[in-house]
């Protein structure tokens, strides 16, 4: 309930590196995740769920439809705390094998106006090993964690499917899902990867990798919001011959002309200004499958009404992301009780 009044000062206080306003979070996140008593009050006050929430999708149960998305915990360090605060699921990551610092900062910049963001973080992690450990050390979560698996930067293109292997490799006990992130738009050359004939390698290859282990997750797609529908529709055919469980539309877009944004920072956007093309893409990916693949939504959810017209747009699970960071914690307790008492309105 303080955080309207909480956030004109952090925002403030952090106007000219807001990364420090994360890392500031995340900090009082992963100190309250080793609070068992103070997680417990967290979780009365923000974390309990309808019954009536509750959906399986590709295998999994989710006590409720949104989840965290990825780029919030890079590490898995925080995730009792996330879990605390009523999300469905966390995504985690994006991992890269290799330990990566990402781009100079600053490198994430806020456009209050418009509630949006701009970020040209770059996969900064720690690697798939030093996340393989956390997530050893966490204890057990009532919700499911999925990991988003980039590309180390440091890897020439060519390399690429090593690279998500052996990210895999080591993280495939720790994961209730995976996610194959090629759509990021702040790794050089990544997003060649959701081309035809580069995914088609990618996929099979890591689905030969989870074959040959005792686990075989759920195995999801990212794609980017900038896809021309020719070009979404290659991918989808790539995702159907080997059989992924599901699509996640979408990631940031990139800055430029037509994108409802004046800023002179280059990165990927976030936020108000890409729901209605995220809305879009779910829309003709569950047009496309005929409604058989599952679609996590992504883009501009800061209200139930957002979640809402997402789910009619044909998605199955929504994430959120900026708005979590513009609404603060109170956000998800608010859309699962509005949830709540809308599907018990549409019911009755």
């Amino acid at each position: 309930m303080f955080y309207p009044l909480l956030r004109p000062i952090l925002f403030g206080l952090t106007r000219r590196d807001p990364e420090a306003a994360h890392t500031l979070v995340m900090s009082l996140l992963v100190a309250l995740s080793k609070q068992p008593a103070l997680l417990w009050l967290v979780r009365q006050r923000w974390g309990q769920y309808s019954p009536g929430l509750e959906r399986t999708v590709f295998g999994l149960r989710f006590p409720t439809p949104v989840g965290l998305a990825a780029g919030f915990d890079k590490d898995g360090v925080a995730l009792p705390a996330l879990a605390a605060l009523g999300f469905g699921f966390l995504e985690i990551g994006t991992v890269t094998w290799h330990p990566q610092p990402g781009n100079p900062r600053p490198r994430i910049f806020r456009l209050p106006g418009a509630a949006a963001l701009i970020n040209r973080m770059g996969f900064n992690n720690h690697g798939a090993l030093a996340m393989a450990d956390q997530r050893q050390k966490t204890p057990p979560l009532p919700i499911p964690i999925g990991i988003s698996l980039g590309k180390s930067r440091r890897v020439p293109l060519e390399e690429a499917v090593d690279d998500y292997c052996a990210s895999l490799r080591a993280l495939l006990p720790y994961g209730d899902f995976f996610t194959v992130n090629v759509s990021s738009p702040n790794t050089p050359g990544l997003r060649s990867l959701q081309g035809h004939d580069q995914l088609d390698r990618l996929l099979a290859a890591l689905r030969q990798e989870m074959h040959t282990g005792p686990l075989s997750p759920p195995l999801l797609v990212k794609v980017s919001p900038d896809l021309s529908d020719q070009a979404m529709g290659e991918v989808l055919e790539v995702c159907a011959t080997h059989r992924v469980s599901g699509i996640i539309a979408t990631n940031t877009t990139l800055v430029g002309p037509g994108t409802a944004c004046t800023c002179c920072e280059a990165g990927g956007l976030s936020g108000r200004p890409l729901a209605a093309r995220a809305r879009h893409v779910v829309h003709f990916i569950y047009t496309e499958t005929s409604g058989q693949v599952p679609i996590i939504g992504v883009g501009g959810i800061f209200t139930p009404d957002d979640v809402w017209r997402m789910f009619d747009a044909g998605a199955s699970l929504v994430q959120v992301y900026t708005g979590f960071i513009y609404e603060g914690p109170g956000m998800v307790r608010a859309i699962n009780r509005a949830l709540t008492c809308k599907l018990g309105e549409t019911r009755g």
